[in-house]
């Protein structure tokens, strides 16, 4: 019960902190005041209220995505350990299922851009599938090594592996920097997409968004949050030093802590660091797939591993 409070409650609160976090910490660095930390939430709201517009090209694909972008994003949350403690629908392999949920969020958005018709939503999600079908393997490599390291199955028990030395380093250390680059991806932030950007030739994921409005854009900016969230939550659970070490309540204060602290960073990174050119990103994403082939390889070295 008290696992299952945990995570209603970060649903609740904590991708609003995140992002107010994001966006105060890249004010500061560019000598702003910045919004208010719950800027996310009060747009929201005014979305909320606004009146929807469609195309007369679209169809009920286009307005079935949005919903889709929220309800799996939701959904992730309660299968991720993203607080490091055990997820309310934990169960064996659920990592595998967790990232077809992200992946079928990502199709329904991709496919309600392409039901707009419009070149730059379609050269959109064309890059959004290209980039999925590059890091999509590093997960799954970055889940085995995992898996074969801990022997476990679930996704808390895999993420709780702690940077002893050795095998188990390399193998912590190099899930960390491929999930970073895979958050990062997954999410459109620098530098692989810039979030603020309104040059459609660039755009990634903005592309897609460009037709939606009122509620349907309101359900894609608090599921790309969330999404964000979750995925900074998985990572603060490699980072996190508690993780299956106390009480479940000083872990995912600890864990909340860290996934601030992480959004600060994702902040400080977009105020210091452009965005890298579109024919450079598959490069940048072999840096996970390297990394998690790294940590793969690495379990071969462990006594009764593989080979």
């Amino acid at each position: 019960m008290t696992s299952l409070l945990l995570h209603i409650g970060a649903v609740l609160v904590l991708p609003f902190l995140v992002s107010g976090v994001i966006q105060r910490t890249k004010a500061l660095w560019a000598g702003r005041r910045g919004p208010p930390i719950l800027q996310l939430l009060f747009d929201v709201r005014r979305l909320l209220r606004k009146r929807r517009v469609y195309s007369e090209t679209t169809s009920f694909v286009f307005r079935v995505g949005p919903s889709a972008v929220l309800v799996t994003s939701v959904v992730s949350s309660f299968v991720a350990p993203y607080l490091g403690i055990p997820s309310p629908l934990a169960f064996p392999f659920d990592f595998v299922w967790f990232a077809y949920v992200w992946g079928l969020g990502r199709v329904a958005l991709m496919l309600s851009a392409l039901d707009t018709g419009s070149p730059f939503a379609g050269m959109g999600a064309s890059r959004e599938a290209t980039f999925a079908a590059l890091l999509e393997p590093a997960f799954f490599l970055v889940g085995g090594a995992t898996v074969l390291v801990t022997k476990e199955r679930s996704f808390e028990a895999i993420l709780s592996l702690h940077a002893t030395q050795g095998t188990a380093f390399v193998v912590w250390f190099a899930s960390v920097v491929a999930l970073l680059v895979l958050v990062q991806v997954e999410c459109a932030r620098m530098p692989v997409d810039d979030p603020t950007t309104h040059l459609e030739l660039t755009m990634v994921h903005e592309a897609m968004i460009l037709d939606h409005s009122a509620a349907e854009l309101a359900f894609v900016q608090l599921g790309a949050t969330v999404k964000l969230t979750v995925g900074l939550g998985i990572v603060a659970t490699l980072l996190n030093p508690l993780a299956g070490r106390t009480t479940p309540v000083v872990v995912a204060l600890a864990n909340l802590l860290i996934v601030l602290l992480l959004a600060a960073a994702i902040g400080t990174v977009e105020s210091l660091i452009a965005r890298l050119k579109l024919r450079a990103v598959p490069q940048y994403i072999a840096v996970a797939l390297v990394a998690s082939g790294v940590a793969l390889l690495a379990t071969t070295w462990t006594p009764g591993g593989p080979g």
